[in-house]
């Protein structure tokens, strides 16, 4: 058996004979790994070629018959919204997150939710099946999961066979970056492992019929670990975030085939694991605080979901020569934007004021409709003027224009059903100026 030493881009998967700093394919530098690479062929028993049919023929597309009824309830209805009204038989998911941010625990409840009604394999290759036991244990209260299979393993090829033997109707796999076969060489994780670890778990999924969820790690930079080719074959990405040291847990979609892309899902983590949120109101805003300075509201849409968020602001004079801009939860350029504004078109003295900007309930917002909210939040910190019972909802533009949110109506709707009649906006004002001037009266100098 020969081999032969390939440097492969940890980002793209180019391959190269020899070391290059930068990837030619992607631009990214310093990603080319050494390993070896066998001549030979895949086994004739590799799971790649297990499913090859010699009777194999193109159809027409008129006469596939498909039944859109074919999907599996998670459990969740905010996760079963995400992936755009639960699991496609047959699809293939990759759940992308932070360390210890509750990915297994989200899948170890959904796959208790589904063994009530189906057969659930959990693929486990990080922790034993002792260890999966006490977490199902802690974060449920049924002890009689006759339909959850749990194997502890991280050899691709066997656990092709085990699901290839026990025939489940989804299954779990905790993590791919763990899985490793002896049809090639590297370790687990690598860019090869990584991908024919994927090809094969999604090859039974489209042949077999069944889903398959992927437990994908995460870079320092937030990306997905392993080569970007495994982002792009799987049908759905989903990317599970939240503070460590908050409740909230937000699940996205960044990639979705057979849904939306733009949907969002809430949770809380407690105690005896994750709890989906229904009010998200809850979570992003405080009553007690709505009568303090520096706090406005303001309506988020994500998807075609609309929630009060709270934005606080706290304005103090700064003793160094450059005040500080702190932004948590929104983009500090946006932030450094909108105090630039503040200064010109409101002539507010800001130049000499440490700026700090959070977003409560750990929620990132990159929702433009928050401009005018956190314009007002530091308008508020600066007079100490509160802006009780008031929900603004509009873009700020560089000449302190405000510019008529998307999906207004819905916004005002939601606001109006919480209890807040008073709503500003690019509808009922034309610039930032304006907004400020109708607060004059209540400013005591």
């Amino acid at each position: 058996m020969k081999s032969k030493i390939a440097f492969v881009c940890q980002e793209c998967g180019y391959e190269s004979p020899k070391f290059m700093g930068k990837c030619p394919e992607c631009g990214e530098w310093n990603t080319l790994r050494e390993f070896k690479v066998q001549n030979t062929a895949f086994k004739n028993d590799s799971p790649l070629n297990k499913f090859d049919s010699k009777d194999l023929t193109a159809k027409k597309l008129s006469d596939i018959v498909y039944e859109d009824n074919k999907r599996l309830s998670t459990g969740f209805s905010e996760m079963d919204a995400v992936l755009g009204g639960g699991i496609v038989k047959g699809s293939a998911t990759l759940l992308a997150g932070d360390p210890g941010i509750g990915k297994s625990t989200l899948l170890l409840q959904m796959g208790l939710n589904l063994s009530k009604t189906k057969k659930v394999l959990y693929v486990s290759g990080e922790e034993s099946e002792e260890q999966i036991k006490m977490r199902s244990s802690r974060i449920s209260k049924d002890s009689r999961n006759n339909n959850m299979f749990v194997v502890s393993l991280n050899n691709t090829d066997r656990a092709v066979g085990v699901i290839e033997d026990l025939k489940p109707d989804i299954v779990i796999v905790d993590s791919i970056q763990t899985m490793e076969s002896e049809n090639l060489s590297g370790l687990s994780g690598s860019v090869g492992q990584v991908r024919y670890g994927a090809l094969s778990f999604i090859k039974l999924a489209k042949t077999l019929g069944m889903p398959v969820i992927l437990v994908g790690h995460v870079t320092k930079e937030g990306m997905v670990a392993g080569p970007m080719v495994l982002s792009h074959m799987v049908d759905t990405l989903l990317f599970f975030e939240g503070e460590k040291f908050t409740q909230t847990r937000i699940l996205r979609s960044l990639k979705n085939r057979f849904g939306p892309v733009d949907e969002v899902g809430i949770f809380a983590m407690a105690e005896y694991g994750l709890s989906q949120i229904d009010n998200a109101e809850h979570l992003f805003m405080s009553s007690d605080n709505l009568k303090t300075p520096g706090s406005v509201l303001t309506v988020a849409m994500e998807g075609t979901r609309p929630f009060l968020v709270e934005i606080q602001a706290l304005t103090v004079f700064s003793k160094f020569p450059m005040p500080r801009r702190v932004a948590n939860g929104i983009d500090g350029r946006r932030l450094e934007l909108l105090i630039a504004v503040l200064q010109k078109q409101a002539r507010l003295p800001l130049d000499t004021m440490d700026i700090f900007v959070n977003i409560t309930g750990g929620f990132k917002m990159s929702d433009p409709a928050s401009d005018l909210a956190v314009c007002l939040a530091i308008f508020s910190s600066f007079k100490n003027l509160p802006l009780s019972k008031t929900v603004s909802i509009s873009e700020v533009g560089l000449l302190g224009e405000l510019r008529a949110a998307p999906f207004y109506e819905k916004r005002v709707r939601q606001a109006q059903k919480l209890g807040f009649k008073k709503v500003l906006s690019g509808k009922t004002y034309k610039t930032l100026q304006d907004v400020i001037k109708s607060f004059s009266g209540q400013i005591k100098e």
